[in-house]
Formats: structure tokens, C-alpha cells, sequence
């Protein structure tokens, strides 16, 4: 508005979001893949935490100490609020960058994080950051940061800045900021059925509007009408990182780095003649419009023989996450939907059926009659990892000091399933974080936890709390008026629950 943003963002909730990349044990497996040594990660740090759901998550479900700070102090005292009911060691505090770093009593940090942070800030809080890391991660240590990346933005930056400009020009304090965003998405609406020659220019400007209409409005406040939005290229990371003595190690996101998805032959032979590093990841962007990305750092990376890199591999703990049937045998990257070789997966995914964790070691001599090897496996790990049906499972001493606080968590976030949609995630020790747990299946697992015994019962527990809160269900895109068809539809969501889920978030630890 006229005042500007950034107190009437303050006022605004984001949302409860949560994000795989920042867990520890991803690290772990991200570095192996590129051959880097890794720390153990004993204390870690989130800047920027939002509503502290993600730091809270790696903190019950892991032995790692957290600390982290965000500004808002609602959301500080929410993520304060979760680490008192699971019972971690974790400090969470409303101070700014600039404030945080000058705090005495923090340690030094193995794991440095801040997601969706780097440009939305200014020049000032990003110096600050730079500053704490270069004080306060510790030789060895990782750092991981996302950020809204160049050339992917290009198109769209014009139109974000007409719609700020719009709310600034148009928008009032009275009518809120959830109201000017809404006014902003309709003036861009209808400033493309004009036909402008910017829509011409830039045609996959339209399809992105529409694909961000259909987003929680709070995330869109957060992420289009802050005061700092800057889209940086590659390089320039590397540059304002720099003075904080780190350096890239590899994307977090483990399908990022499997070339064939991403590129043709022609393309990839044109890459390998870059020899700069730093000038082939800003190359790599251009090739495949990179709008946002997800990187780890190092601060003294060191690469490790290719024969303990095997060791390690063998010794590397995994988890199958998903129900069999849950899982495709594909995968999509930038050049479409690629499929995924039955004789090396099907195998894994029906030993892993089980979702007990075993280390490749362990598959390897399992699966070496189906003529399925080591580099296979790898293979296989990194793809079912990226789309989210496999990950790093953790040792079994810190499964068992973790199961407690992540029990402990889980049951307040369960009760805080019966007057709220908001939070998707509950702790798995297993896996050291998250899992996504959607709310008819938190409804089911309160359900048990109070001695429901049967699908039935579920969902006759769950649609008593749903009819209390007005919310009925849909189907084939209409409501479901009466109480008998929500009831019968949760039933049969149930048994699905019963039959598909539950072992799995069993065997995870979560249920």
C-alpha cells in the first residue's frame, strides 16, 4: 500500500510449510553423490524459519540442536510453542539478522539453512547473513540456501512489478493486504485480455498467472509483495557469498544434477567444454530457464578417494516411504517424462515394500541375483529420493533417542488437527524430518491414538470433528450435503488409509 509492505506483511501468517532440502541426513546423501566429505551435523541454525514447523520437524525427529530466528514474533513464539511440546533443546527467537549475529550465547554451527530467504531480503540483511556465516559456521560445515533464480524470472519480473505497483498506486490500508493482493491478480487478469505486446513477447508469462491464482493467498502476499524481491543469477550468489569463505557443492535437489533429465546429448557436449564451474551452473540455468534454486555449500570442501566414496555408499541407510503402488515408473525433468527401467526398480521397490531401513550394502547382496549392482542402486536411491518415495533413513541409536520427541510432537500436532487444515507434516525419527501426513489421515491417526480400532471408527471420529467446524467433503467437484455421504466417503478414505498408508507411517514412526 502507499506505506509500503513490509508491516502489513508482518501482519500476514505464512504458511506452514515444510521442506525436505533442509534436513540434515539429506546433506548427507547430496555431498556422497558428489564425492565431498560431509560433517557431522551435531548443532544446526534456520534463518528466516517462517512459522518454525520445518525446524521443529528435524528437531523431535533428529539428535541435532536447533536454533534459528525469523521476524515475526507471532511466528517465533509458534515455533517456540512446537518445541516446548515435543520436549528438543531448541531455541527459536524473533531477532533480525543483524541483531542475531552479534548474540553472545550461540555455538558454533555445523549447518547453516535459510529457504525462500536470499531474495526477499535487502542488500543490508544479506550482509548480515554472509557475516553470521563466516562467524558462525564452522570449518567443514554446510550451508543451504534457495532462492528465486535468473533467467526463469525474466518474463514474469514485469508483471510482478506492475502488480506492486498497483497495489501502491491503488491499494488502501483499510481494504488489507490479503484484498490488494486479490485486486492485483484481477488488474493482471485483465491487463492480458487486453492482448498486449508484452503477452506476444513473453507467452509463458500467461500460463504462470494462472498457475499462481490457484495458490494459498498467504504464500502469494509473502512471495510477490515484499518490499525486496530480487531474482538473482547464479553467479552473483557466488559473489555475495564469497566473503563468507564457502563454496557450491551441489544442488539439494538430487534430480537437478541427473543430466539426461535435463538436457539433450547436444546440449550436454556443449556444457562438458566449460571448464569454469561457476560459469557451467550459470550456463546450465540458461539451458533450462532455471527460475529456483536449491544449493549446498561447503566452507572447505574436500573430496574424498572414489573407493571410500563406494564405502560409504554401501554403508548408506535408506527407507521406502511410499506404498508400492504409490510409485510410477517414471520420472518428469525439464525434457518431459522420462521412463524408469523395470529390471533395476521394480526389484528394489518390492524388497523395500516392507519399509524397514537397510543399507545399500544390504540390497546390493540381496538384489545381485536380479543382476542388480552398486551403480544401480545409486541410480535408483537418487531418482526415488528426488520424486519423494525413497530417503536417507537415520542409524538406530538416533532413531531411539528421537522417537520420544517426535512422538511428543506429533501428538500436538494431532490435536491440533481437530480445529485446523493448516499443518500437513508430522515427525518420522526414521527419517530424521517430515512426513507429509494429509488431514483426513490425521483425523484417522488421532482416532487411534483415542482406541478406534477400525476404518469405521476413523471416520466416524474424524467426520464428528469436520461436521463440528461446518466442513463437509467434496466429490467429483461438488460438496457432499448430506452427513450419511461424508460419512460413507471418509469410510471408504479410510479403509484406503488402512490398507495403503499406515504400515508405512508405522514403520516410519509416525503412527
Amino acid at each position: 500500500m502507499k506505506s509500503g509492505t513490509a508491516n502489513a506483511l508482518s501482519d500476514v501468517d505464512y504458511i506452514y510449510g515444510y521442506y525436505p532440502e533442509l534436513n540434515p541426513l539429506r546433506v548427507q546423501l547430496a555431498l556422497l553423490r558428489r564425492g565431498l566429505r560431509w560433517p557431522s551435523i551435531g548443532t544446526a541454525c534456520e534463518l528466516g524459519f517462517g512459522q518454525g514447523l520445518a525446524a521443529n520437524l528435524h528437531a523431535a525427529a533428529s539428535t541435532v540442536t536447533w536454533w534459528g530466528t525469523d521476524f515475526n514474533p507471532a511466528q517465533a513464539a509458534f515455533a517456540q510453542d512446537l518445541a516446548t511440546a515435543s520436549g528438543v533443546n531448541a531455541n527459536f527467537s524473533d531477532d533480525a539478522f543483524v541483531d542475531f549475529v552479534k548474540r553472545p550465547d550461540l555455538p558454533q554451527f555445523d549447518y547453516i539453512c535459510l529457504h525462500g530467504i536470499w531474495s526477499w531480503i535487502s542488500d543490508e540483511n544479506r550482509n548480515a547473513i554472509v557475516d553470521f556465516v563466516r562467524r558462525k559456521l564452522r570449518v567443514g560445515g554446510v550451508l543451504y540456501v534457495s532462492y528465486n533464480t535468473l533467467p526463469g524470472w525474466a518474463g514474469f519480473s514485469p508483471i510482478r512489478h506492475l502488480m506492486v505497483e498497483h497495489m501502491r498506486a491503488l491499494g488502501t490500508k483499510e481494504q488489507g493486504i490479503m484484498v490488494t493482493m486479490e485486486k492485483a491478480l484481477e488488474f493482471a487478469e485483465k491487463f492480458f485480455s487486453t492482448n498486449p505486446v508484452f503477452k506476444r513477447h513473453y507467452p509463458g508469462v500467461r500460463d504462470h498467472l494462472n498457475h499462481i491464482k490457484k495458490e494459498n493467498m498467504h504464500y502469494l502476499v509473502h512471495e510477490y509483495l515484499s518490499d525486496n524481491w530480487n531474482p538473482l543469477h547464479f553467479a552473483d550468489v557466488v559473489n555475495q557469498l564469497q566473503a563468507a569463505k564457502v563454496q557450491y557443492a551441489c544442488s539439494a535437489s538430487t534430480l537437478q544434477d541427473i543430466d539426461m533429465l535435463h538436457f539433450t546429448p547436444e546440449q550436454l557436449g556443449f556444457l562438458r567444454e566449460i571448464s569454469d564451474p561457476v560459469f557451467s551452473q550459470t550456463a546450465r540455468d540458461f539451458m533450462i530457464n532455471q527460475r529456483f534454486r536449491r544449493d549446498y555449500w561447503i566452507k572447505g570442501a574436500r573430496p574424498m578417494p572414489a573407493q571410500e566414496q563406494t564405502q560409504h555408499f554401501r554403508n548408506q541407510r535408506v527407507v521406502l516411504s511410499s506404498h508400492r503402488s504409490n510409485i510410477t515408473l517414471d520420472v518428469k525433468g525439464t525434457l518431459g517424462k522420462m521412463p524408469l527401467k523395470e529390471k533395476h526398480y521394480r526389484p528394489v521397490i518390492d524388497l523395500m515394500a516392507d519399509h524397514k531401513p537397510r543399507t545399500l550394502g544390504e540390497i546390493e547382496n540381496l538384489l545381485r541375483k536380479d543382476g542388480i549392482s552398486l551403480a544401480h542402486l545409486i541410480e535408483v536411491m537418487t531418482v526415488l529420493a528426488g520424486i519423494g518415495h525413497i530417503g536417507p533413513a537415520a542409524d538406530d541409536a538416533a532413531i531411539e533417542q528421537a522417537t520420544p520427541t517426535s512422538k511428543a510432537l506429533n501428538t500436538f500436532l494431532l490435536n491440533k488437527a481437530r480445529s485446523s487444515t493448516e499443518i500437513s507434516y508430522l515427525a518420522s525419527p526414521v527419517l530424521g524430518g517430515g512426513v507429509w501426513v494429509g488431514q483426513f489421515e490425521q483425523l484417522f491417526l488421532l482416532s487411534m491414538q483415542e482406541g478406534g480400532k477400525s476404518p469405521h471408527d476413523w471416520a466416524k471420529a474424524a467426520w464428528t470433528i469436520m461436521a463440528a467446524r461446518g466442513q463437509r467433503l467434496m466429490k467429483d467437484g461438488a460438496i457432499m450435503a448430506r452427513d450419511e455421504d461424508n460419512l460413507a466417503e471418509l469410510t471408504l478414505q479410510a479403509k484406503e488409509f488402512a490398507a495403503k498408508r499406515l504400515s508405512s507411517l508405522q514403520a516410519l514412526k509416525v503412527a
